[in-house]
């Protein structure tokens, strides 16, 4: 399935990025890469922050192609459109919606459901991502990548 079948089934909206845009958002998945590791943070903090820095460095590859999620079933779409993004493998998109699962059961329903070793592996996911996004940007929208 396609981002134009994804917009056809009304689980995208287009849009239209800038270069402001595509930076705040990479800023903003490089901060928390930095803030998720700080000690004395539990490993349900830890994941949640990590995981928003992946799904930061999705939205500016999703923004890039055209389009933003719709709000239903924002993080899940999001996290999808990495195949149809920079071509992630099903295996990295099962990790991370693995981890989206554990986010939203660590953050609305049960404390101490997340353990330091899955904190790590989703940092280390999320740079993975951040990683990948770049290289993808620079290959198929170094414009965006442009200062102002």
């Amino acid at each position: 399935m396609t981002l134009q079948d994804w917009l056809n089934n009304g689980w995208l909206k287009p849009h239209k990025t800038t270069p402001q845009e595509i930076k705040d958002l990479l800023a903003v998945a490089d901060r928390d890469l930095t803030d998720c590791q700080v000690s004395g943070l539990s490993p349900e903090w830890r994941l949640n922050i990590a995981y928003n820095a992946a799904l930061q460095s999705a939205t500016a590859a999703l923004a890039a192609s055209g389009y933003r999620a719709a709000r239903e079933a924002h993080h899940y779409r999001v996290i999808q459109s990495l195949t149809n993004t920079i071509g992630a493998s099903s295996i990295l998109v099962i990790q991370f919606d693995h981890f989206r699962k554990k986010r939203n059961l660590g953050g609305y329903e049960r404390a101490g459901v997340i353990s330091d070793q899955e904190a790590k592996e989703m940092f280390l996911l999320a740079r993975k991502i951040r990683s990948d996004v770049e290289k993808w940007l620079k290959l198929n929208h170094s414009e965006l990548l442009q200062d102002d």
